[in-house]
């Protein structure tokens, strides 16, 4: 199945634009190799609304959304995940607004993370000082004035992942766990493999069509994206089994082999992706590790 990229977007840095009936985005003028031309914050309702990612530690993103929002009240700050290009904000628009915010919980490994040694950090490594004031779960519905959305767990990107699903219309706030520009970075140890494959079945459940992404532009017909995604991720782990096959045995001799085609700059997020197969293929029994599967470790296909 083809899995097809856009990288067509306009980032409109410091203003609010509106891209459906109720939903303005800003983007913050934060653009890297990882968050493509920047975070996207969203705004849901008119005049008593809902923020979504309020972005980074960005007083320029705060002053210009605050600014663009002016003569209307904030009322909810909901946060898909605790990396530090979407949460850390959402401390400073609470205490200026008084809005609640929401989300999963603190930021946290996955469950069985194992530590990865010597990985270094991406630059979206975790924001560990965000408590929601209103811890949400599965399922649970948070309503405004004009709109509900429902959390959706989408555990795999980070542990603590939610999607936001606007009920009564076919779209999906779907943070980083589905984009139109790149594949999702599945990093240990607060990634994990496993639980963004279920998470990708998760979706694909369900009645949504048009995904509003954390980063770049919607994804429209996203079921055939879900599957293009899954397709390819299943494809990476047959390339990894067929490394390992022909004698590889660690993280960076597979990523020089399979990603040699991918800007360098990313070779540390691929080594990390590669890893979050590994540890999944290792719990699956079809590789093993003689010790943590972690960066340092050297694997082989399972006996039998």
């Amino acid at each position: 199945m083809t899995l097809e990229f856009s990288r067509d977007f306009d980032p409109a840095y410091g203003r609010l634009v509106e891209i459906a009936p109720g939903i303005r985005r800003m983007t913050v003028a934060n653009p890297s190799a990882f968050t493509f031309a920047g975070t996207n914050t969203y705004v849901v309702g008119e005049g008593r609304v809902a923020v979504i990612d309020p972005g980074p530690a960005d007083p320029g993103h705060l002053h210009a959304l605050r600014a663009a929002l002016s003569g209307e009240t904030i009322t909810r700050i909901l946060v898909t995940h605790t990396h530090r290009d979407h949460s850390p904000n959402a401390a400073a628009l609470a205490a200026e607004t008084g809005a609640a915010s929401y989300g999963a919980g603190p930021h946290r490994p996955a469950p069985g993370a194992h530590p990865v040694g010597g990985s270094g950090r991406l630059d979206a490594a975790g924001d560990t000082a965000f408590v929601p004031t209103r811890p949400v779960g599965d399922g649970e519905i948070i309503e405004g004035e004009g709109f509900r959305l429902q959390a959706v767990a989408t555990p795999g990107h980070a542990d603590n992942h939610l999607a936001f699903a606007l009920l009564g219309t076919d779209i999906l706030f779907s943070g980083d766990h589905v984009m139109g520009w790149a594949t999702t970075v599945v990093a240990p140890p607060d990634g994990s493999m496993r639980d963004y494959m279920a998470s990708l079945d998760v979706l694909l459940a369900r009645p949504e069509s048009r995904y509003l992404p954390g980063h770049g532009g919607a994804v429209g017909n996203a079921h055939s994206h879900l599957r293009g995604l899954k397709a390819h991720r299943r494809m990476r782990e047959r390339a990894i089994l067929d490394r390992l096959a022909k004698g590889d045995e660690t993280v960076p001799e597979i990523v020089a082999a399979i990603y040699r085609d991918v800007d360098p700059r990313l070779h540390g997020a691929a080594g990390l992706s590669t890893l979050a197969h590994l540890q999944d293929l290792v719990a699956r029994g079809l590789v093993a590790c003689g010790a943590a599967p972690d960066l340092a470790a050297r694997y082989a296909l399972a006996p039998g």
